[in-house]
């Protein structure tokens, strides 16, 4: 059963919006792949299991709050959930703060 994931609009950071004029070098999810949404403000990776429809399955492998720790749960989600990761919710992962 997947669990029900409510989100973050991805804003700037949106796989969709990138490739809105280039479809040609737009990757299709494949089973093993990351993923990267955003949840509650904070980043969430997501293993891909599957994929179908504009939809990835797969399961919370890290959540990464804006601070760069990781949690084991952030708001009702935890590592390990399955969940649906819709296209237009795909987001690049943020940058790490450079301490130079």
């Amino acid at each position: 059963m997947h669990k029900h994931v409510e989100w973050d609009t991805p804003g700037g950071a949106s796989v969709d919006a990138h490739y809105a004029k280039d479809e040609q070098h737009r990757v299709t999810p494949q089973p093993g792949m990351m993923l990267t949404a955003r949840y509650h403000g904070s980043t969430v990776r997501v293993q891909v299991e599957a994929y179908k429809d504009g939809v990835s399955i797969g399961k919370v492998a890290a959540l990464v709050g804006d601070n760069g720790d990781r949690h084991d749960s952030h708001g009702e989600l935890n590592v390990g959930d399955m969940v649906r990761l819709p296209d237009e919710k795909r987001a690049f992962q943020s940058a790490a703060a450079d301490d130079d």
